[in-house]
């Protein structure tokens, strides 16, 4: 049968396919929409079974917020190459999840995947994607945070992100500028007193170690340990990190300049990569 320009036309504006995958998918169906439609998606579930063992470790790390901003979230959504990963339709595919999750405030990434975006399910839309792209694609992350107020950053290129929750309302700039803090600094946790015990144990004994085998007596060790704990709290605590922008104050004094209640509640990172 004939297939007209304007259903290979609707048919791409359905599936987001290429217009020849369209038409040979009209005219094996005999010019009907949903099996056109189910023959794209199952060419999509053969495409991805057989790159199934790839890795997709590129990718697009995006974070928003909710219109009040009390919520935020980072999604990522993983490709095999770059090139796919900087391509416009596949940053706006991420940025629809990004919304959806925002929207819906899924409790995880399992029921975030289950959730319709335009009438498809997330994890069929994928898979879907994967038979139009010719690529393994995979949301492998998403995390959310609520607080007082939520601010988001993503890093140029889409590669790592961060969200930040304050206490209370601030301004805009002043959470930006401590997202962009654990952007560049990688924290562990907000303060020293939220670091988990586990953690804390380790960074004694290796203090311990290093402190041994540069040959120091073994009455010393626990001091010398505890002094580079002390190092250690203000590399990873995020408070007590110096502060990027102006290195004779932590963040904690930048925050309280601003406003001698405000603090980080907690806080988001995600780095390709990382």
């Amino acid at each position: 049968m004939s297939i007209s320009a304007s259903d290979v036309k609707k048919l791409r504006d359905i599936t987001g396919a290429g217009m020849m995958d369209c038409k040979k998918a009209l005219t094996e169906a005999g010019g009907d929409f949903d099996k056109a439609t189910d023959i794209i998606r199952k060419k999509g579930q053969a495409v991805a079974s057989k790159r199934a063992d790839r890795e997709a470790t590129e990718g697009a790390v995006l974070a928003g917020v909710t219109g009040d901003a009390t919520r935020g979230a980072i999604v990522v959504l993983n490709s095999e190459t770059d090139f796919v990963a900087k391509n416009e339709g596949f940053v706006a595919l991420a940025n629809s999840i990004l919304e959806l999750a925002l929207e819906k405030n899924p409790a995880n990434l399992e029921e975030l995947k289950e959730l319709e975006l335009d009438g498809t399910r997330v994890a069929d839309l994928i898979v879907q994607q994967i038979g139009i792209i010719g690529e393994k694609l995979d949301i492998s992350y998403y995390e959310k945070l609520e607080a007082g107020q939520v601010i988001p950053y993503v890093h140029p290129g889409n590669k790592l992100a961060t969200i930040v929750g304050l206490n209370k309302k601030a301004d805009i700039q002043v959470g930006k500028d401590v997202a962009m803090q654990v952007a560049a600094m990688s924290p562990v946790s907000v303060d020293k007193d939220s670091i988990p015990k586990a953690v804390i144990d380790k960074e004694i004994e290796i203090g311990k170690e290093q402190a041994r085998l540069e040959g120091k007596p073994e009455e010393l060790l626990e001091r010398i340990a505890m002094g580079k704990l002390n190092k250690f709290y203000k590399e990873s605590a995020l408070l007590d990190q110096d502060f990027t922008k102006d290195n004779k104050k932590t963040v904690r004094q930048y925050l309280q300049d601003t406003d001698k209640e405000l603090t980080v509640t907690g806080f988001l990172r995600y780095g390709l990569g990382n």
